[in-house]
């Protein structure tokens, strides 16, 4: 029994040793320097399939009470948004960026490690310019190709906060669905609800 309570309390150290020492949340690290909220990605962003206001930043903006720049440009992969950051993004004074990027990467079968290289650096330049970064993972079954624990290990590696699978019960569920990849206005209601839970509430402008 000794063993077993030195053991426990030896795990208990531990976690309170790595929750004080280890890594930072982004969140607890950046100092936010821009005014604006914006969305950044593919169709998932734009709104593809969804009511006039009814994409998922106009839904985010209506949870927190807060004005939305879409930024979302639908076909876009990690390689294409990359290109358009500076324009589309670090132009507009972001402050917090929420990012869904990686799905058109993965439907042309782009090397995973290019689509997470690109997607690293698109995370590392916001953060340089002072923006809280949410992202978006996507973690198809069978045909995922990793994609799951490529999200997982570049937001470890940076610090953004994670939502690992935004489509988790809306893929391939018809009720939530506008076809076989797009959500409908529910899905992109769940999926605006899942980003509304991770943003730091003390990070908004």
């Amino acid at each position: 029994m000794k063993k077993i309570a030195a053991a426990a309390l030896l795990i208990v150290a531990l976690a309170a040793a790595y929750r004080w020492l280890g890594p930072k949340p982004e969140a607890e690290r950046l100092e936010l320097t821009g005014e604006n909220i914006i969305c950044f990605g593919d169709s998932l962003t734009s709104g593809f399939g969804a009511s006039a206001g009814k994409d998922y930043p106009a839904q985010l903006s209506r949870l927190l009470g807060k004005p939305i720049i879409n930024a979302g440009k639908a076909g876009d992969t990690t390689g294409r948004a990359l290109q358009r950051l500076e324009q589309d993004v670090l132009s507009r004074s972001p402050r917090i960026v929420l990012i869904t990027l990686g799905g058109n990467d993965l439907k042309n079968r782009t090397p995973r490690e290019t689509a997470f290289d690109n997607l690293r650096q698109i995370i590392q330049t916001l953060q340089d310019a002072g923006a809280l970064v949410i992202v978006g993972g996507i973690d198809l079954p069978v045909f995922g190709r990793g994609f799951g624990k490529g999200y997982e290990a570049v937001a470890a590696e940076t610090g953004a906060i994670l939502v690992p699978d935004i489509l988790e019960g809306i893929f391939g569920n018809r009720r939530l669905m506008s076809d076989p990849i797009h959500p409908n206005d529910d899905g992109y209601a769940k999926m605006a609800r899942r980003f509304y839970n991770v943003i730091p509430k003390a990070a908004l402008p």
